[in-house]
């Protein structure tokens, strides 16, 4: 207990977290008596997964599409497709974070990186200031349950379940809650949001032909992977090499001088994830080989009577830890945990997967601490209880569509043989 006190204390104290978290696995090894070189094994363990090299190679890819301008041309055929709807911009917005946060796997990066395009358009088209505040910050976090989302993939590392299978568990889930989100926009601006402009073959041919590199590639990546004439890895290392043939040497976007920082920056977010992955595993094991999923076990049962009430505490459970700390990080460390409880209430790991994702990309916008809600206000330069305003529509809206995924499995297996 003392010891689960000091290392809460150190992660409150800004200490990072794979520290922590190796701090507590060196605990437990020496408390078992254990030799402390099998955590080595343990991280050196990560580097001969072999679907771990798909986790690089797309977020190199979603880097480098976001530096090449491909943020930027996705709006364009967005816009020249479904700009004559009344609230098609609303649409648009939607449709493009989805699509580019599915890539990057950063729900903050979209903000960032679509924000300085849709915003503006948002005000200029005449929505009102806070329904496109909240519509921006909202749709960051939408793709992580479409594939290729890096969530998706290291769910399926880590819970050993086919990543295949998850991918297409994501599509209707996904689905859903961009569809309830494009309802409720077109709704509040049936009579105030105009459309765009009247459709018109020439603008759409034009910007089709301008992202026609970049269309194919969805359907290069998930046709090789469901086709399977691709496993993911190996996706992963044909969208990469995809992506830099097209932006720098078709598109000629990206200079070769800035390939080195667009390298830097994406593996700084991959040797997080590795780090913390790596002794997560180590730590999982000891919390195993205490029997830590057994006394959470019976702890639960003893609180709840069957599915329907383990799936409500679920939620809740999820809602604040999405709030506190990072998809990555909650993944490795929760989910192991979470799977043979899960289990003993009948629950699919792949259903459990999809809510997890879920439920932990609404936590990005849970008030009073939710990721994203800083780095909107951050990046628009909005007062923090603006944004708390402004999302809270859509936080409701996201919640109702969570919790109709929770309870009807249907909606992740329908896809699956």
């Amino acid at each position: 207990m003392t010891v689960a006190l000091i290392l809460g204390l150190l992660a409150l104290a800004g200490v990072p977290l794979f520290v922590v978290i190796a701090a507590g696995a060196l605990w437990g090894y020496h408390q078992a008596g254990i030799d402390l070189q099998a955590i080595a094994i343990e991280v050196f363990g990560v580097a001969e997964m072999p679907i771990l090299a798909a986790i690089p190679l797309f977020t190199f890819a979603g880097y480098l599409l976001s530096e090449g301008g491909a943020p930027a041309r996705l709006v364009r055929v967005s816009q020249a497709l479904l700009g004559w709807l009344p609230g098609g911009l609303a649409i648009i917005s939607l449709a493009a974070c989805a699509v580019f946060t599915a890539f990057t796997g950063a729900s903050g990066v979209t903000i960032i990186a679509l924000g300085a395009l849709l915003y503006p358009a948002l005000n200029q088209a005449g929505y009102p200031q806070n329904f496109n505040l909240g519509l921006v910050t909202t749709s960051g976090s939408l793709g992580l349950l479409f594939a290729p989302s890096l969530p998706l993939i290291l769910y399926g590392v880590v819970a050993n379940v086919s990543i295949d299978d998850l991918f297409l568990a994501g599509v209707i889930p996904g689905v859903l809650m961009i569809a309830m989100l494009a309802g409720w926009s077109l709704w509040v601006n049936r009579k105030s949001a105009a459309p765009l402009a009247d459709f018109s073959w020439r603008e759409a041919s034009r910007a089709l032909w301008e992202s026609r590199w970049e269309i194919p590639l969805p359907f290069i990546v998930l046709g090789g992977i469901y086709s399977g004439y691709f496993a993911v890895s190996e996706a992963a290392a044909v969208t990469a090499i995809y992506v830099l043939f097209v932006e720098m040497i078709i598109q000629r976007q990206v200079r070769w001088r800035q390939l080195p920082m667009i390298m830097r920056e994406s593996m700084v977010l991959v040797g997080g994830i590795l780090l913390i992955l790596g002794v997560s595993l180590a730590s999982t094991n000891v919390m195993i080989d205490a029997g830590v999923p057994e006394m959470l076990f019976e702890a639960t049962r003893s609180m709840v009577s069957g599915p329907v009430s383990f799936l409500w505490l679920l939620l809740g459970f999820l809602l604040v830890l999405g709030a506190i700390l990072d998809i990555f990080s909650a993944l490795v460390l929760v989910v192991p945990l979470l799977l043979p409880v899960a289990a003993g209430y009948g629950i699919d790991p792949i259903h459990l997967g999809i809510v997890f994702l879920a439920a932990m990309q609404l936590g990005y916008l849970t008030p009073p601490v939710g990721l994203n809600l800083f780095i909107a206000s951050y990046r628009f330069d909005k007062s923090i209880t603006q944004i708390y305003s402004a999302t809270l529509p859509f936080l409701l809206i996201l919640l109702l569509a969570v919790i109709i995924i929770t309870f009807f499995p249907s909606l992740s297996q329908a896809l699956l043989k």
